[in-house]
């Protein structure tokens, strides 16, 4: 079987701290090089993890069979699609696009090119949460609450909706595993159009579902708790796992071995998708998938707006 050829679009600091760890250590793929327009930039980070700059998107693309873009978010549609149309799959950093349109219309033309679309919502492959959903079933509440400690702008509403209250969303309602419907909500912003604190409600058959944001709470605190018939749980940072039975408490200690970033789902998410590619199946967090989440984010922020 031929070694798969991976590319990197974007190096940033997202593209540093989370995906090139896992990226370099090629097992089954090879790192075939790096773009990014600021080339001096771009050559020292490429140095530091022994991987090629390549001076264009187009040389990159035909060296290699797919490609991770860790580029902002603004230029998504514009990188992804030329990748797409060279014939590349593609695993591209949360949303998917910068407006619902574009996003719509990456799906569409993967689907045309039958290529492996992917979004790397990385939290879907944190071990902790995996073995949330295997148990929660149909949990009568579950509420997802991710903060930050001092994090208000300098970006608008819009912005930090689609760039971390994302996260929350796609989480919690995966993590439910039923169709949702929004029942109420509501989204508090500083004089300046910033985001301060975002609270929503969904429903399913089940039960309810809550994601919880505040802008400035302090903490960079992230947990979910799950009520459920019979047990009560709660995963914290996507590191501390606790349940509640009639039996008692149960906690499950870190497993000393596993790395901050499989912790966070990152290995996880970097090994599906070359595993889809290989394989020539459906990403878990495939396109559609993205759309799901990012349609009910910006309804989130039309009605918002519309107030």
């Amino acid at each position: 079987m031929t070694t798969l050829r991976i590319g990197v679009v974007g190096l940033g600091g997202i593209a540093q701290k989370a995906w090139l760890p896992v990226l370099a250590h090629a097992s089954g793929w090879t790192l075939e090089g790096a773009f990014s327009p600021t080339r001096e930039k771009a050559l020292p980070i490429c140095a530091a993890w022994r991987i090629p700059y390549v001076d264009s998107l187009q040389n990159l693309a035909a060296r290699c069979d797919a490609v991770f873009v860790h580029s902002a978010t603004q230029s998504h549609y514009e990188v992804v699609s030329a990748l797409l149309n060279a014939g590349v799959h593609v695993c591209v950093d949360k949303p998917l696009a910068d407006n619902l349109a574009d996003a719509e219309g990456l799906v569409e033309l993967a689907a045309r090119r039958n290529l492996t679309l992917m979004v790397g919502f990385n939290r879907r492959f944190a071990p902790r949460y995996q073995a949330l959903k295997a148990v929660v079933g149909n949990a009568a509440s579950l509420r997802m609450d991710k903060h930050r400690s001092d994090s208000v702008g300098p970006h608008d509403l819009r912005f930090t909706l689609l760039d971390d209250y994302l996260h929350v969303v796609d989480t919690a309602l995966w993590l439910a595993g039923d169709n949702a419907r929004l029942a109420s909500g509501v989204l508090r912003t500083n004089d300046q159009g910033q985001m301060l604190y975002a609270e929503h409600h969904f429903a399913t058959e089940a039960g309810q579902i809550t994601t919880s944001m505040h802008r400035r709470a302090g903490s960079q605190r992230e947990w979910v708790q799950a009520v459920t018939d019979g047990g009560l749980y709660e995963v914290t940072d996507m590191r501390e796992w606790r349940e509640e039975r009639c039996a008692g408490v149960v906690t499950a200690p870190v497993p000393g071995w596993q790395s901050t970033l499989e912790q966070r789902g990152f290995v996880g998410c970097a090994h599906h998708f070359i595993e889809c590619v290989t394989n020539q199946t459906v990403p878990q967090t495939a396109g559609e998938q993205a759309l799901m989440a990012q349609r009910i984010v910006e309804k989130l922020w039309r009605e918002a707006m519309n107030e």
